[in-house]
């Protein structure tokens, strides 16, 4: 049993996240954390105040994005020796991934329409079969 969220359009956080980067025309690999920080916390704010309950979900993500803008803003170490890794690269992997999701169900769905359009001569068969009996 799984528990599906939906508000709006959106399907999930990941789903409004990826939304808002396209709005605004963002490049995936190179995010602005703060910007879309605010932009998500906005769309959240605009949905709370539509008297909609705002899944913990969408909560989690705004809570990762400002973790990530506050590790952004932390002074780096000096030591040449650390190589410090861009907090935004696990977020761009999801993102990532949830996008070619998305895409894939789009493809099977209108591709599952499209097939379910078409009849063989076997399925025309079986119809008039069915038919004369």
């Amino acid at each position: 049993m799984s528990l599906e969220v939906r508000l709006n359009a959106y399907e999930g956080p990941l789903d409004l996240l990826l939304d808002l980067i396209k709005e605004k025309r963002i490049d995936i690999y190179d995010i602005p954390i703060a910007l879309i920080t605010k932009e998500y916390l906005e769309k959240l704010k605009a949905l709370e105040e539509a008297e909609l309950e705002v899944a913990s979900e969408f909560v989690v993500m705004a809570a990762t994005l400002m973790e990530i803008k506050a590790r952004l803003l932390l002074p780096k170490e000096k030591k040449e020796e650390i190589i410090e890794e861009d907090p935004r690269l696990e977020l761009v992997n999801r993102l990532l991934v949830y996008k070619q999701f998305k895409e894939a169900a789009i493809f099977f769905v209108e591709a599952h329409n499209e097939q379910s359009s078409i009849f063989s001569r076997e399925n025309l068969n079986q119809v008039f079969l069915e038919e004369l009996k």
